[in-house]
This record gives C-alpha cells, structure tokens and sequence, in this order.
C-alpha cells in the first residue's frame, strides 16, 4: 500500500479510475478519460487501474461497481462515484478539486 500512499499524495488532483476490460460501460470510458487528460493536461493526474490485477486495493477501497472513480487530493480523498460518467463531468469535478 506504500505505493499507493505516494500516487495520491500530490498537490495536485488524482483520478483513479477503476475499471475491468470485459466490461463494456469500462471500454467506453477509457475514450472518456483521453478527452479528459486532454483537458486538464498537468493540472492533474490520471491513473486507471485494472480491478483484476489489483485485487488487494480493490478489497481496502471497498470497490463494487465499475468502473469507480476516486478523486485525490494531498492524500485525501475529496470524491467518490461509480457508473459512466461524461468527460464534462469529470473535468468540471477535477477542476474544482485544482481550485480548492
């Protein structure tokens, strides 16, 4: 889990995206946070992480639905929310985090 702890602890917002390659709400949204990364560009950080390969973090952060989305900032979690979400939508979320 230390390698965990340092991904999330930055200044700047962190959004984990948790997500399964057979599912096919998932494959969408990898499309989804390409536009996203194009947006925000180093204001933020984006990390997907494979449920299947990560199970040990899936059980401690309690991850049921995908894909799942965790917004970090400085080591907190600020935002939580499972489902598919709009590009939009989750620049708007990662900006307010920046600007808090």
């Amino acid at each position: 889990m230390t390698k965990f702890g340092e991904l999330i602890d930055l200044e700047k917002p962190v959004l984990l995206n948790f997500f399964a390659d057979w599912d096919e709400n998932c494959e969408v949204i990898h499309e989804t946070l390409k536009d996203v990364s194009a947006a925000v560009g180093d204001s933020a950080k984006l990390i997907k992480i494979n449920a299947e390969s990560n199970e040990q973090l899936i059980e401690a952060l309690r991850v049921k639905n995908l894909p799942t989305y965790m917004l970090y900032k400085s080591g907190e979690m600020v935002w939580r929310q499972s489902g598919v979400l709009s590009a939009n939508d989750l620049i708007i979320k990662i900006e307010e985090t920046a600007n808090k």
